[in-house]
C-alpha cells in the first residue's frame, strides 16, 4: 500500500470521499464481538473502509442478507480434486470460499519443484486467493520412490516466496519425535524464515506428542477422537476439523468444541472431489453440519474465517472490519449458508452460485505426463508364495485406514497365487513410474469386491506410482500399459479391453478439463466398475485404491518396495 491508497482509505472511512463500492443494507456478522450489526459496508481499493452508513460510486443492495467474512479452507490438496488450481477456484468461490491453504505435495512428489512452480503460476489465474505450504515430505517416507527428493537445502529458495506460508504437513512424525537430522533441518529452516509448520500426527500421544509439539508444529488435521483433539489444543496446536470426500471427522470432533477451545478450531476439507463440491458445496457444508448440531452460527463462521486467518498469520482478512481485505460473502441465512454473492478484494466474483470471471488456464507443458517405467511385463505381476497362509490388506469402510488381515489362499502348481472367486481376495500391485527402477511390488487386497477385470490408476498417495488391482495378470498388465499410454489417470479393463478411462495429463494426477467433465467421467467410471467389474457398492472404487500405498496411514499398505506395516514402520512378507 502506498501513501495515496492509505489516504484514500482514511478519507472513505471518515466519509469525506465516496467509496468505490458500498454493499448496502447488510446484516454484518462480526466475528470479533460475536454480534450482528445492520449497516452498509464501504470498500476502497479492495479494502474495507468501514461499516455504517455510506455512499459509494457503485452500490449493491444486499437486501438484508447476512454479510460474512470470506471462508478460508485451512488445508487442502488441490490435486486430489483432480482439477487444476484455476478450475478449483471456479468451483469453490461460488460457495463462499475466498482463500485456501494448499499443500501441493502430490504434484511435488511427482514433478519436484517444477510442480510447485506450476501450481504457483496456475493459481494466479483465479480470483480465489491460494496460499501454499511447501511440502515437507518428498518422498513422504523413505520406503517408496517418488519423482523427487526435497530436503531442507532445496526448500531454502522457494520458502522465501510470500505466497508460501510455511512448511506443509509433517507426515514424518517418527523423524520429528526421534530428532532425525533431516527433519530437524526442515524445522529449523522454517524457524529461521519465520514460517509456520503444519502437522500430521495420527495416533501420537503422551510424551511422543510432547516431543512433536515441542518443535512448535502449528496444526494437526489427523485427529480421529475428541481426546486426540483436546490433547493437541492443550499443547498449543490448532486443530483442523476435516470434512472431505474421503474422510469425515467433522461430525465426530465438533462434539468436543467448547466455548473455551472453539478459537483453536479451524475447518478444512483436505481432499474434495468435484462431485462432492458440485453436490454438497465446500465450507458452506461444514457450516451447515456445525449449526445443525447446535454450534452457534457465529462460532461456526469464526472457525471458517477468523480462526484460520489468525492461525496462518493472514492478518489482512478473516473478518469484516476497517482496513481488512473486502473478502465478503452475502448469505441468505445462517442455517443453510447459501451464498448469494461473493466478493474478493471488493470485486464481485460470484453470484447465485455462478462464477462470474473468465477462466484462463496456465500451460501444463512443464508438468505434462511423467512416466518413466522400466521393463514392465505381465511376468512381474506373478505372486509366488511359500505358504498358503498370507497377510492381506483389509479395506475398512468409511476412511483410508486399513487393517492387517490373515487368510488362506489358493496356489497353482508353481506356488503362485491364483484368484478364487469364492474369496474376496485379489492381487494389488504398485508399479514404480518415476525413477525407472523397474520395481513392481505385489500383495493381496481383501474387501474390494472386484470379480472381473482390473483397475489401474496413477493417483496413489503420496508418491503417485501406478497402482493396479485385478483378478488376472493379463487384464492388470493391459490396464497398466494403457494407463502409461494415456499419460496417467484411470483405466478399467475387462477381458483385455478398455471399458472406461479418464486421462489425467497434469503429472498423471490432474485433468486439464472442467470440474463438470471430471465429475461426469468419474460417475461413468464408478458405474462401469460396479456394473462390469462387480466391485462392492459400499466401496468407492477409485479413492479406495488411491490410499492403498499411503505408508503414513495405518495399518498396512503397499509401496513399490513391498508390503509395509505402518505400525512398525517396516516391510513384511506377504506370507503370514
Amino acid at each position: 500500500m502506498n501513501k495515496e491508497t492509505l489516504k484514500k482509505l482514511i478519507d472513505v472511512a471518515s466519509g469525506r470521499l465516496p467509496a468505490d463500492l458500498v454493499i448496502k443494507n447488510c446484516k454484518v456478522v462480526n466475528v470479533y464481538s460475536g454480534t450482528i450489526v445492520e449497516g452498509d459496508i464501504a470498500v476502497s481499493d479492495g479494502m474495507i473502509a468501514g461499516v455504517g452508513s455510506y455512499e459509494g460510486l457503485k452500490e449493491i443492495d444486499a437486501g438484508g442478507r447476512y454479510a460474512s467474512p470470506g471462508f478460508i479452507d485451512s488445508h487442502i490438496h488441490i490435486e486430489s480434486s483432480y482439477v487444476t488450481p484455476e478450475e478449483m477456484g471456479r468451483l469453490v468461490v461460488p460457495y463462499g470460499t475466498t482463500t485456501i491453504i494448499a499443500d501441493p505435495h502430490e504434484i511435488v512428489n511427482v514433478c519436484g519443484l517444477k510442480g510447485l512452480e506450476y501450481m504457483l503460476d496456475a493459481s494466479s489465474e483465479t480470483a480465489l486467493d491460494i496460499r501454499f505450504m511447501i511440502p515437507s515430505c518428498v518422498p513422504a517416507t523413505p520406503f517408496e520412490h517418488s519423482g523427487a527428493v526435497i530436503d531442507a537445502a532445496a526448500m531454502q529458495g522457494p520458502i522465501t516466496d510470500e505466497r508460501i506460508l510455511g512448511v506443509g504437513e509433517f507426515m514424518d512424525f517418527p523423524g520429528v519425535i526421534n530428532a532425525e537430522t533431516g527433519a530437524l533441518d526442515k524445522l529449523l529452516l522454517a524457524r529461521r524464515m519465520g514460517k509456520l509448520v503444519d502437522g500430521h500426527s495420527p495416533g501420537v500421544s503422551g510424551k511422543a506428542l510432547n516431543a512433536y509439539a515441542s518443535t512448535l508444529i502449528h496444526t494437526d488435521h489427523e485427529c480421529s477422537t475428541i481426546e486426540e483433539m483436546q490433547d493437541r489444543i492443550e499443547r498449543g496446536m490448532y486443530v483442523l476439523l476435516r470434512e472431505g470426500s474421503a474422510c469425515h471427522e467433522l461430525s465426530r470432533l465438533m462434539k468436543g468444541v467448547t466455548q473455551y477451545n472453539s478459537r483453536r478450531c479451524l475447518l478444512c476439507s483436505d481432499d474434495r472431489q468435484p462431485k462432492t463440491i458440485l453436490e454438497k458445496g465446500h465450507l458452506d457444508e461444514h457450516l451447515r453440519i456445525l449449526v445443525e448440531a447446535g454450534i452457534d452460527p457465529i462460532v461456526a463462521i469464526q472457525m471458517a474465517s477468523l480462526n484460520a486467518a489468525e492461525c496462518f498469520r493472514l492478518f489482512d482478512r478473516g473478518a469484516i472490519a476497517p482496513g481488512l481485505r473486502a473478502d465478503i460473502v452475502l448469505l441468505d441465512d445462517l442455517k443453510n449458508f447459501r451464498a448469494d454473492a461473493v466478493f474478493i478484494e471488493g470485486r464481485l466474483v460470484a453470484r447465485g452460485g455462478r462464477y462470474l470471471l473468465p477462466v484462463t488456464r496456465h500451460s501444463i507443458r512443464q508438468v505434462r505426463g511423467s512416466f518413466h517405467v522400466k521393463d514392465f511385463s505381465v511376468e512381474k505381476l506373478k505372486l509366488k508364495l511359500t505358504s498358503d497362509d498370507v497377510t492381506t490388506i483389509d479395506i475398512l469402510p468409511g476412511g483410508v485406514v486399513t487393517a492387517k488381515g490373515k487368510a488362506r489362499v489358493a496356489r497353482d502348481g508353481q506356488g503362485c497365487f491364483y484368484y478364487d472367486s469364492s474369496q474376496d481376495i485379489v492381487k494389488v500391485a504398485v508399479v514404480e513410474r518415476h525413477q525407472s527402477t523397474g520395481n513392481v511390488a505385489v500383495a493381496l487386497l481383501r474387501g474390494y469386491g472386484i470379480k472381473e477385470g482390473a483397475v489401474a490408476i496413477s493417483i496413489a498417495h503420496d508418491s503417485h506410482n501406478i497402482i493396479v488391482v485385478g483378478v488376472n495378470d493379463e487384464d492388470m498388465a493391459v490396464a497398466v500399459q494403457s494407463l502409461i499410454a494415456q499419460s496417467g489417470g484411470m483405466v478399467l479393463v475387462k477381458q483385455g479391453q478398455i471399458i472406461a478411462s479418464m486421462p489425467m495429463p497434469v503429472g498423471g494426477i490432474m485433468s486439464d478439463q472442467s470440474g463438470e467433465w471430471v465429475d461426469g467421467k468419474l460417475s461413468e467410471i464408478h458405474e462401469v466398475a460396479y456394473r462390469e467389474l462387480h466391485i462392492k457398492e459400499d466401496v468407492e472404487p477409485i479413492m479406495t485404491l488411491c490410499f492403498m500405498s499411503l505408508a503414513v496411514i495405518p495399518e498396512i499398505k503397499l509401496t513399490d518396495m513391498g508390503l509395509f506395516d505402518v505400525t512398525t514402520f517396516s516391510f513384511i512378507p506377504v506370507e503370514a
